[in-house]
């Protein structure tokens, strides 16, 4: 049987018409409707608690829902506002979780990776923004080397001239740009203009600041965007250098996402143009010199994502893929969702309930899960596969404690479909996933997920590509 080729991917028409079904990104397992209200606040505390006999290294996050404007195609937990004041109330609501957090851990924790997500992080003030990390340290033991993966989201049109000097100050050394697209047509009709100077100023501030795995982030299927405009854009990206990209799908979905009732469903692309412009995106970055992680991700060989997919040392989780698996996952602010041993804990989603449970000290947990034996295991066998295309399952038992082809026995025999289809090779219980198959890595993992209607399969979900 070959090794995975991390390089190589096959476009099949036929294929993906046939498996481009509706499924989980698996950014968990169990997926988010599995979450219950059953799992709440002493559920969470307890699982902090249970997580010190592990001594695992931290992963913290926290979510700053906060925007001076609104992209017209954003789904996130955001407010938009014109005033930081607006900010202080909730900041202070950080910090009273951090207490409720650190009261159950041992602080000695080492904090290997950090991240502040949004909403607009920068949003925040540099007096705001240099708190907030103040009382992170105060609280967790962040590293003091420069080694952790401490990252940010940025907004190139919310910058000051004060604020990379500032962020990378206070000790973060990673950022992800929004860019989505550079026409002009395509960001007036999403209400986000930003010139690519805008941009490639702030990626070349950042280096010369000594930020590295400097990350893009674009959107196909967006208004008036076409194969060709795209592809335009792509190459101005390239230009641009950046170490990592992300090039998400837009899902219009404007019954459940207000601001994308401003953009015009006939104005965004067929679903033909769609599978166009992601076949010759992925094509195109792989000629650049990209590595295609999987999904929606790319980076430089060089880059520490891709050298920890060719090691076997990535993992996927609520932030997309990582380097860092053993770390358990503290998420702090609304919506946000934590990973801490066994368990799933998401906070409330608007911003009013959040805070009025912290300030009643207590965790603002409105939903979670306690993991089965079975869960894990199945995560454990989804992770491998939409991390490193490859799952060897005589190994894997070993580890687990399991005789795998007895255990997925039902999971093998729905697989032979897929191997005769190309999308998988396999060999006793050895599964690699085929160049033709890693596009559609998704719906090999949902084999996997015994909380699937495999009849129906993932009617909850968008579709996989």
């Amino acid at each position: 049987m070959n090794p995975v080729d991390f390089n190589r991917f096959e476009w099949n028409p036929e294929l993906i018409e046939r498996y481009n079904l509706a499924g989980p990104r698996y950014t968990s397992y169990p997926t988010a409707p599995q979450f219950h209200d059953g799992f709440g606040s002493e559920e969470f505390r307890q699982a902090l608690v249970d997580s010190n006999a592990s001594q695992a290294p931290l992963s913290l996050y926290f979510h700053i829902p906060f925007c001076a404007k609104i992209c017209f195609y954003c789904g996130c937990n955001k407010i938009a506002t014109g005033d930081t004041r607006r900010c202080e109330p909730y900041l202070q609501r950080l910090y009273q979780e951090m207490d409720l957090v650190t009261e159950q851990i041992d602080s000695q924790r080492q904090v290997n990776q950090l991240h502040w997500g949004g909403g607009t992080p920068t949003f925040l003030s540099d007096q705001q923004m240099r708190e907030l990390m103040q009382e992170t340290r105060k609280r967790f033991q962040l590293r003091d080397d420069d080694q952790g993966d401490y990252s940010i989201e940025i907004d190139p049109r919310e910058i000051q001239p004060t604020t990379l000097p500032l962020l990378r100050e206070l000790g973060f050394n990673r950022m992800s740009f929004g860019l989505q697209d550079l026409n002009l047509k395509v960001q007036e009709a999403v209400n986000r203009v930003q010139p690519r100077a805008m941009t490639e100023n702030a990626l070349i501030q950042a280096r010369e600041l000594g930020f590295r795995s400097l990350n893009l982030d674009l959107i196909y299927g967006l208004p008036h965007q076409t194969p060709e405009t795209f592809a335009a854009t792509l190459e101005e990206v390239i230009e641009m250098d950046p170490d990592r990209l992300s090039v998400f799908n837009y899902a219009h979905l404007p019954e459940r996402f207000k601001p994308q009732r401003r953009i015009k469903a006939e104005d965004l692309p067929t679903p033909e143009q769609k599978l166009i412009i992601l076949e010759q995106t992925i094509s195109r970055l792989v000629e650049a010199g990209y590595v295609y992680i999987g999904m929606d991700h790319f980076a430089k060989p060089d880059d520490s994502l891709a050298i920890a997919q060719r090691e076997g040392r990535m993992h996927r989780n609520f932030q997309g893929y990582t380097t860092h698996s053993n770390c358990d996952l503290i998420s702090m602010g609304a919506s946000s969702i934590s990973q801490v041993g066994p368990t799933y804990a998401q906070n409330h989603h608007d911003t009013e309930s959040y805070e009025a449970a912290i300030g009643d000290g207590r965790f603002a947990t409105l939903r979670g899960l306690q993991l089965t034996e079975d869960d894990l295991l199945r995560r454990a066998a989804i992770n491998q596969l939409i991390c490193h295309f490859e799952l060897d399952g005589d190994a894997f038992g070993k580890q687990h404690g399991i005789n795998f082809g007895d255990y997925f026995q039902q999971e093998l025999e729905h697989l032979q479909q897929h191997q005769k289809d190309g999308l998988l090779q396999i060999q006793g219980n050895h599964l690699i996933v085929s160049p033709a198959g890693r596009l559609l890595v998704r719906s090999i993992c949902m084999i996997f997920d015994s909380y699937l209607d495999q009849n129906g399969l993932g009617k909850a979900f968008s579709r996989i590509i």
